[in-house]
């Protein structure tokens, strides 16, 4: 891992490119019936770099999506919610290098250029396109370039075109994150196929940077909705890098129905086993991206278990999560397990008997009864913290609800990399 984040930050000061470690990313995702993707480099940002991609629709299809709670959200965000509530949508625009963010009404005006010049090239109204955007907040959209860039785009779009296309929405990943999932439902094949970005300011409250699903399952767009959300939350809403929360994020599910099979003609049975693969798809795109955490050796997952409910779970596993001491001493292979106590100590879990607490790096009980557990040996602990997959397991001992939260450790690379983000 140390390797790939070496020569990536290399890459990403030049903008020459990005590295794709085959070895973890599958070269491509299956192909879903009525959808075609493209990639291009426009220049958004950088020259001879994906940085354009098109996701095209069938005109049968259903959307969904969910998006950034930021207050100020980017105006590409802005305008996918309005265009998705007023029209059927048949594409999906996205740009990286740019988040056209923190850009007030020239930045609306910039997205709505982009719609509207696509429609007219494919035929659809501009409430058709939802436009996407991520990479550095403030600056203007160079709306000439992606213009420009459209009819090649168009040109290139391919059912098979989903490694470039997630290739295309990359930033500071430093490789493609796909995934896809083929069922038989009602005697037919289904497929689900995904892409996902993000390495940075990534703590959601709602799903990733951006991610874009879809199937050819056919979904009226309220149970999509539905499924979605359900989704979303214990996948997407379940990571944390840095606990920022971007200004663009946007998670979009889309149902073609090209595979002939409906949702609502499915026994209970294989609309658990439909909702499963979907939830398992985001997971695997989730900590996909957690893995590929700016700066990131470590792959740290953080169990709460017996808490009164879930949010107070939550709340303890991200307080270790998003601890610098925390991430930091992860970062360094320290058993620093005082980090994690006091990081379970702040949490504001009212009346919490610290006698019932119990802490497990990996297989090792650290602490119990609130203290140092009488079998501890800083060495047992040193040997979990030397893997490059850690688990960190807390039992609350005060009720039966249980989350997990996903992050990664915080490094040197991860100052560099965002120290050096607009340079």
């Amino acid at each position: 891992m140390w390797f790939r984040q070496e020569i990536q930050s290399l890459l990403w000061q030049t903008g020459v490119g990005v590295l794709s470690d085959t070895a973890e990313t599958p070269s491509d995702a299956l192909a879903v019936a009525g959808v075609r993707l493209a990639a291009v480099a426009s220049g958004v940002r950088y020259a001879d770099r994906l940085d354009l991609v098109l996701v095209e629709l069938g005109h049968r299809s259903s959307v969904c999506g969910v998006f950034t709670r930021n207050a100020f959200c980017a105006a590409p965000v802005v305008v996918a919610r309005q265009h998705l509530q007023s029209a059927a949508t048949r594409y999906f625009l996205i740009n990286a290098g740019n988040a056209n963010a923190g850009t007030g009404e020239q930045g609306e005006d910039a997205a709505l250029k982009c719609c509207s010049e696509l429609a007219r090239l494919t035929g659809v109204t501009a409430e058709q396109v939802l436009p996407f955007s991520t990479g550095v907040i403030g600056e203007p959209l160079p709306v000439q370039k992606i213009l420009s860039a459209m009819p090649t785009l168009l040109r290139e779009l391919d059912a098979n075109g989903w490694h470039r296309a997630a290739m295309g929405i990359m930033t500071t990943d430093t490789c493609p994150k796909l995934a896809s999932s083929c069922l038989t439902l009602a005697g037919r094949k289904v497929v689900v196929s995904g892409i996902a970005k993000g390495a940075g300011m990534l703590r959601p409250k709602m799903a990733t940077m951006l991610a874009y699903i879809c199937t050819d399952l056919e979904v009226a767009r309220p149970e999509l909705q539905s499924l979605l959300q359900g989704a979303v939350s214990h996948s997407f809403n379940r990571i944390t890098v840095d606990g920022d929360t971007s200004t663009n994020d946007s998670c979009m599910l889309a149902a073609t129905g090209e595979s002939g099979v409906s949702l609502a003609s499915l026994s209970e049975t294989e609309r658990v086993e439909f909702a499963g693969a979907l939830g398992a798809l985001c997971t695997q795109l989730a900590t996909a991206l957690i893995r590929d955490a700016e700066g990131a050796s470590k792959f740290v997952t953080v169990t709460v278990s017996g808490g009164l409910n879930s949010a107070e779970c939550l709340r303890v596993a991200y307080t270790i999560a998003e601890s610098p001491l925390v991430k930091t001493a992860l970062f360094a292979s320290d058993p620093n397990w005082g980090r994690i106590l006091a990081a379970v100590g702040r949490s504001d879990i009212e009346a919490l008997d610290i006698s019932k607490v119990t802490i497990f790096l990996g297989g090792v009980l650290v602490v119990d009864k609130g203290s140092v557990a009488p079998t501890y040996r800083d060495q047992l602990g040193q040997q979990e913290m030397d893997h490059d997959d850690i688990s960190i397991a807390v039992k609350l001992g005060r009720g039966t609800a249980s989350e997990t939260v996903w992050t990664s450790d915080l490094s040197h690379d991860y100052v560099r990399i965002n120290a050096g983000y607009r340079t």
